[in-house]
C-alpha cells in the first residue's frame, strides 16, 4: 500500500465528493439500488476514509465484494419517497503506479489468445456483433505490427483514438452503441474507453472497463484534463508479468496520480456508480455532482 506519511513526497491525498440526486414527479413506494462508490484498494491507491450517506435513510443497507473485486453497497427503500440522494465522500492516497518500459513488454501476438489467468481470459471476449468487431479490428491493426511490444502497441492505439475521435458531451448517452461512436467519431470518455476495449479484444487481448475520477483542479501550470468534474472512464489491458496496465484514450495518457479508481468490470453495466429499480415515481430527473481535489485545497463541486 502507498505510504501517506509526510516523508513520502510522492504521495498525493485527494478529497473526493460524489453526490447523486433523483427527483420523482410521483411517490416511489419501493426501490432497490446498488452503488459502487468505494475506491478500490490497489498497490498504488489506498482509501484512508470513506462514507456513504443516503437520504431518506434506507430500510436495508449492506456491503459486499462483487465478482470483479469491487466494493458494492446495496440498499433498499421500503417507504414512500419523492426523492433520493446518495452522497459518497472519500479521502484517497495515490502514488504513481510502477509501469514497465513499453519496449520491455512481451510481443502482443505472443500474448493474444495465449494462456492467461481466468480473470484476464474472460475479458478477451467482446459482445459486439461480428461485423462491428471486424471493422474495429481493421482500425486497430495498424498499431499492432507483428512482434511489436504489447504496451508500445497499446500506447500507439490510444494516441490514434485520441486523435481520430472528438470529445463531445452532447453526442452520446450511456446507451449509445460502440458502432455509432465509431461512425460519428464524437462522444465522451465512456465511448473512448469502450472503443479501446473493443479494439484490444478484437485482437484476442484482455481488457477491462475502469470507472473513477480525474483531478478537478490541476496543479499550477498543468492543463485541465478532459472529463474532470464528472465520473471518468478508461480501460486496463492485461500484460503478462506486469498485470493490469491502465490507459486513458480520452486524454491520451497512462493514468498515474491524477486518476482515482472506483471499480472495473466488463463494461459500464458492471461498474455504474449508482443503479437500481423503482416501483412508481412517474417522471424523474437526475443530477450528479463530482469533485476530486487535493486534500490541502477547498473541495468544490460541479454538475456532471
Amino acid at each position: 500500500m502507498p505510504s501517506c506519511g509526510s516523508a513520502d513526497a510522492s504521495a498525493i491525498v485527494y478529497d473526493v465528493a460524489h453526490t447523486t440526486r433523483y427527483s420523482y414527479s410521483e411517490r416511489v413506494s419501493v426501490s432497490h439500488h446498488v452503488a459502487r462508490l468505494t475506491p478500490r484498494m490497489l498497490p498504488h491507491q489506498h482509501a484512508l476514509e470513506h462514507a456513504i450517506a443516503i437520504d431518506p435513510a434506507p430500510a436495508i443497507q449492506a456491503t459486499h465484494i462483487d465478482y470483479f473485486g469491487n466494493v458494492m453497497t446495496f440498499f433498499a427503500m421500503q417507504g414512500p419517497h419523492t426523492g433520493l440522494t446518495v452522497s459518497a465522500r472519500s479521502r484517497v492516497c495515490i502514488t504513481a503506479p510502477e509501469l514497465p518500459v513499453p519496449s520491455d513488454t512481451p510481443p502482443w501476438d505472443q500474448v493474444a489468445g495465449r494462456d492467461l489467468p481466468l480473470e484476464a481470459l474472460e475479458l478477451t471476449f467482446d459482445p459486439l456483433p461480428a461485423r462491428v468487431l471486424s471493422d474495429v479490428c481493421a482500425y486497430a491493426l495498424p498499431s499492432f505490427a507483428a512482434g511489436r511490444p504489447l504496451l508500445e502497441a497499446v500506447i500507439d492505439l490510444t494516441a490514434r483514438i485520441h486523435h481520430d475521435f472528438t470529445f463531445d458531451p452532447d453526442a452520446t448517452t450511456v446507451t449509445t452503441p460502440v458502432a455509432d461512436f465509431f461512425r460519428t467519431r464524437r462522444g465522451v470518455c465512456q465511448d473512448f474507453a469502450r472503443l479501446g476495449l473493443a479494439c484490444l479484444r478484437s485482437l484476442g487481448l484482455a481488457a477491462h472497463y475502469v470507472s473513477g475520477y480525474l483531478e478537478t483542479t490541476p496543479p499550477p501550470g498543468k492543463p485541465r484534463q478532459v472529463g474532470a468534474d464528472a465520473s471518468h472512464a478508461w480501460l486496463g489491458v492485461y500484460c503478462p508479468g506486469h498485470g493490469w496496465i491502465d490507459v486513458d484514450p480520452t486524454n491520451n495518457l497512462l493514468p498515474s496520480t491524477t486518476h482515482v479508481t472506483l471499480a472495473w468490470g466488463r463494461d459500464y453495466a458492471d461498474v455504474s456508480p449508482v443503479r437500481g429499480v423503482i416501483l412508481g415515481g412517474g417522471e424523474h430527473s437526475l443530477d450528479v455532482s463530482v469533485s476530486l481535489v487535493r486534500a490541502e485545497t477547498t473541495v468544490s463541486s460541479a454538475s456532471e
